[in-house]
């Protein structure tokens, strides 16, 4: 599974770098306005940073205007994935963008017919929303293992399965056993996935033992 973290603040991205287990970074219209920051100058810096896909959302609802948005972004960085809501409008700018063989993800998704139809317009990265749908009573699980199941039953279809709105280390513990591609994990969430309390008192134990032997290494 590929680890993408869901941030615009570069400090959190370098960070996350060094430890070599970032494939990409999301961003969003959110991400931006909490980062203070002009997007192309938050999109260009990442972009330095990670090698892998980096998501630039457009901002427009209307199809012309994602299609002159997205010319301004995809020439930041060859890295970029052009972000595009999942309304009729997003899927022509994907199918349009697609063709011309730019990576496009398609975002908001929240069921497995717009699955299948952002797979259908030659989506790189479909991006289902899990802890939206569970805010709502529903079970976001349930859409990944859909979508899974229906992507597996046509290997024509390439679109990878991109877990978003993660909240916590369940949701992307059960992604992986679907078999999903990718989860974009803010960074908070990553931090909780290194501890277990069996590993601080391990280490604690070792600590102690090798204070008792008076020894050092360097």
């Amino acid at each position: 599974m590929k680890f993408f973290v869901d941030t615009a603040e570069i400090s959190e991205i370098r960070e996350l770098a060094t430890t070599g287990l970032l494939d990409g970074v999301t961003t969003n219209p959110s991400l931006i306005a909490k980062s203070g920051r002009k997007i192309l100058d938050v999109i260009a810096e990442i972009c330095e940073v990670v090698s892998g896909p980096v998501s630039a959302e457009v901002a427009a609802t209307e199809y012309k205007q994602m299609l002159d948005e997205a010319e301004v972004l995809k020439k930041i960085a060859p890295n970029v994935a052009i972000k595009v809501p999942l309304t009729q409008d997003g899927l022509k700018a994907c199918y349009a963008l697609s063709q011309e063989g730019t990576m496009v993800n398609v975002t908001l998704c929240f069921s497995p017919a717009q699955a299948l139809l952002a797979a259908k317009a030659g989506a790189t990265f479909i991006s289902p929303f899990v802890g939206r749908l569970d805010d709502i009573g529903q079970n976001g699980m349930d859409l990944i293992a859909d979508i899974v199941t229906i992507y597996n039953n046509y290997p024509n279809l390439k679109t990878e399965v991109l877990v978003a709105s993660i909240r916590n280390p369940v949701h992307l513990i059960e992604a992986a056993k679907m078999g999903a591609d990718v989860a974009t994990i803010p960074p908070s969430v990553i931090k909780q996935l290194y501890g277990h309390p069996l590993t601080d008192k391990g280490l604690s134990a070792f600590l102690k033992d090798w204070a008792s032997t008076g020894q050092s290494i360097v």
